[in-house]
């Protein structure tokens, strides 16, 4: 407690001698402060209360903030609270005298002002708080600015985590009757009974996917994991295509592994329906071709996708960006390709487990936070390939590095394609993969079966024996697939020229 004190102590004199040097004063209530400490031992019904909104410094003075500590451990150790009590655990405390005695309880008893205000009072001591921690941040953020050998980015990050926990410290959250939820559940399942396609969350474009996962949920974090070569980005990047497109969905893409060109080629050619040579350059395109380029890739030109290639993103940047993103641009989900590439906490760097368990559990804090789907791709470790069984089919306990990612995901799938394993005895189609749902927190785990036309780089439902749609299913048309809801028929819509 003593190095805690100091701490406190050191910081208190930087902020004071700060507003020396700016000729102000340190924001500061002190009278406030003796009102509510006043009010706490004399009125026994809002200790407790007051204890959830304020901590010791909250309170500037230090006469205060040992006598409000003195009131805590009385509550943690469920004694009468009074002045009396709080003198005996003040001497006790050996804190008696530096909190001004017998005298100074006596004069905060006597004058506590307007009672009925003290949850104004505690708001007010909360403000003054939180604008000296700003100075406190800002202070130690601007000594270490002119220290040329701390990196950048570390300053940066350590601004922005430090400014993040003081949100997080402050955000009044307050407790909901169990009638409250009930009613407010009744409301939104009302809205959703009314959708004739019967998906409570957002559409992926995938209606096979849809029909057991109902959509992408706020708050959920979802994992999306293979082994390298089985086209999760093609996954996703489908997906956020078809979400953006069709559904006007507006989506955050963070591609930590693939420059954003990259990523638009990937569309392009599965827009289009050019040979992807001819997209990347390395064949001439016709007259015809740019026709087709142009006639083609129209839609995405309005679409809400927004694409961020930050390298070795952290869990601070992203947090950072995300907040902006759904407050500028709607954005309703985010996408992270992929989560082992992220870095976390300079505190846990080194130890790798820690550092993804950290990640993984701050993306799922952030999709709580935001209320918005946030999906994450991650690589499976070697042992996926090295399995016998099964033809070699992914388990939970190959996700690498952690298994934080499958205890804080809310769903967890697999791609798995046989043919790229040459697995020819199981007679597969060309193309034809597995999504393996592995867990699934709110509904069924099973698999589903999409295709990847590997030329295209793209994935599209397949027409399966046992994949039926609601009799209320809308049909939609896409650009890559157009979609029959009677006999649930993919076709092309679009004649392809690709000789790949």
């Amino acid at each position: 407690m003593a190095k805690t004190v100091k701490q406190s102590n050191k910081k208190e004199i930087d902020i004071e001698i700060s507003a020396l040097e700016h000729g102000v004063k340190v924001p500061q209530a002190t009278e406030v402060e003796a009102s509510v400490l006043g009010a706490m031992m004399l009125d026994q019904d809002i200790i407790e209360e007051l204890l959830t909104v304020l901590q010791e410094d909250c309170f500037y003075k230090a006469e205060n903030k040992l006598i409000y500590r003195a009131i805590s451990n009385l509550s943690s150790a469920s004694m009468p609270i009074d002045m009396m009590t709080v003198a005996e655990r003040l001497k006790l405390n050996g804190d008696f005298d530096a909190a001004g005695g017998l005298d100074y309880l006596t004069r905060l008893t006597s004058d506590i002002g307007a009672a009925v205000h003290v949850h104004y009072y505690a708001k007010i001591l909360v403000d003054k708080y939180i604008q000296r921690e700003v100075i406190s941040i800002t202070n130690d953020s601007l000594r270490k600015s002119y220290d040329e050998s701390e990196p950048v980015d570390d300053l940066l990050n350590s601004l922005q985590q430090r400014l993040f926990d003081l949100s997080e410290k402050n955000m009044s959250r307050r407790e909901q009757s169990i009638a409250e939820i009930i009613k407010n559940k009744l409301t939104t399942l009302e809205e959703l009974q009314s959708k004739e396609d019967g998906q409570t969350g957002l559409k992926s474009g995938y209606m096979a996917l849809d029909k057991i996962t109902y959509g992408w949920h706020p708050s959920d974090l979802v994992i999306i994991a293979g082994r390298p070569g089985m086209g999760k980005t093609a996954f996703v990047l489908t997906m956020a295509r078809n979400m953006a497109v069709e559904f006007n969905i507006p989506i955050a893409f963070f591609s930590l592994e693939q420059a954003p060109t990259q990523l638009i080629e990937r569309l392009l050619i599965a827009e289009s329906g050019l040979p992807s040579e001819k997209i990347k350059g390395s064949v001439k395109m016709r007259q015809g071709d740019w026709s087709q380029l142009d006639a083609q890739i129209r839609p995405l030109l309005n679409a809400p996708i927004y694409i961020d290639d930050t390298p070795s993103l952290s869990i601070v940047e992203l947090r950072a960006k995300a907040r902006r993103l759904v407050k500028t641009n709607g954005v309703k989900m985010l996408i992270i390709d992929y989560l082992q590439l992220m870095t976390g906490s300079k505190e846990i760097k080194g130890n790798r487990e820690q550092e993804v368990a950290e990640i993984s559990r701050s993306l799922k804090a952030i999709a709580k936070d935001l209320d918005i789907p946030i999906i994450a791709l991650a690589q499976l470790s070697r042992q996926a390939e090295s399995s016998t069984g099964n033809m070699k089919k992914p388990q939970l306990t190959h996700l690498r590095e952690s298994g934080a990612i499958e205890q804080d995901a809310d769903i967890v799938l697999f791609l798995h394609r046989p043919e790229y394993y040459g697995l020819e005895d199981i007679s597969v189609s060309e193309g034809l993969t597995d999504l393996i749902i592995a867990k699934h927190r709110n509904g069924p785990t099973g698999e589903v079966e999409l295709r990847f036309i590997k030329s295209q780089m793209k994935f599209t439902d397949v027409n399966t024996a046992n994949t039926q749609l609601p009799s209320s299913a809308m049909s939609f048309q896409s650009k890559i697939n157009t979609y029959s809801p009677d006999s649930f028929q993919i076709t092309e819509e679009d004649e392809y020229s690709s000789d790949i």
